[in-house]
């Protein structure tokens, strides 16, 4: 059984907590590790079209034993599939991929401002869930004038936004307009892709829970309320990523974690500006 915490979405959904992330993970490691995961007893796996590791995400679906229903399955549609007719394809193409009749969140991996096409890309991704093609529909990488733009020209709000953020990035702008329009923030990159694993306050934040560095940031993010992506292939590292229930970070904690912010720190590309293929 699963002991992960759900979150309710603006859709009355509800999302795991923690879930594994799988970018830059190869099909074939994929596979292995999303089967560690079910294991472990996660059961939200977040991949995308661009990742390509749809297929070895849908063996380990497969392989699992799991129900569908017990499984969250997250998948978006990249840059140079915005637009009503790419994006109805590219849809397809992940369920495909995934051999799955729906997932249960269809994002937009990035607005790609320059291309002009995120609000009709976001029309479609609507017109896909009215389909049951996809449960949940969201945004990642959406700053503040992105989100507002897609309300206003649709009067639907995304249940998700996946940034960027960690203790270096905690995108409190992002987390305000979030929670204005009752949106969940999901946090990818949210260890800093590994840069803050050796941090000495998070490792003396660690020692007194008798936690590791990885550990206190997954339990940061629970705290603050968001959704987390860890990504690991080690088995024994997606095991420990869960293991954060047991503990809870103080008020001095917190306060310590605040002071690590240094959005020079970024790990990714800025969403204002970044429209590659």
């Amino acid at each position: 059984m699963s002991n992960i915490p759900h979150v309710t979405m603006n859709d009355d959904r509800s999302i795991p907590q923690i879930g594994l992330g799988v970018w830059q993970v190869p099909d074939d490691v994929a596979t292995e590790a999303c089967l560690t995961a079910f294991e472990a007893g996660y059961r939200h796996i977040d991949t995308a079209a661009l990742y390509g590791n749809e297929e070895g995400v849908g063996r380990a679906i497969r392989a699992s034993g799991l129900s569908r229903d017990e499984l969250f399955i997250t998948t978006k549609v990249w840059n140079t599939d915005h637009g009503r007719a790419r994006t109805t394809d590219a849809m397809q193409a992940s369920l495909d991929r995934l051999g799955l009749d729906y997932v249960d969140l269809y994002l937009i991996h990035w607005p790609t401002p320059d291309r002009g096409l995120y609000v009709e890309t976001w029309e479609t991704v609507l017109e896909l869930k009215e389909q049951g093609k996809t449960l949940s529909a969201g945004v990642s990488n959406f700053h503040p004038t992105h989100l507002r733009t897609i309300i206003d020209a649709t009067g639907v709000t995304p249940t998700i936004n996946q940034v960027e953020l960690h203790p270096w990035l905690p995108q409190r702008e992002v987390r305000a307009a979030d929670d204005e329009h009752a949106v969940v923030t999901e946090a990818w990159s949210p260890l800093a892709s590994g840069g803050l694993i050796d941090n000495a306050v998070l490792a003396d934040i660690g020692s007194k829970h008798g936690k590791s560095a990885a550990q206190v940031m997954i339990r940061w993010h629970l705290q603050i309320g968001n959704v987390v992506l860890p990504k690991s292939v080690t088995a024994e590292r997606i095991v420990s990523n869960i293991d954060v229930f047991h503990f809870e970070l103080d008020a001095d904690d917190l306060i310590a974690i605040e002071g690590l912010e240094d959005p020079s720190r970024r790990t990714g590309p800025n969403p204002d500006v970044f429209n590659e293929a």
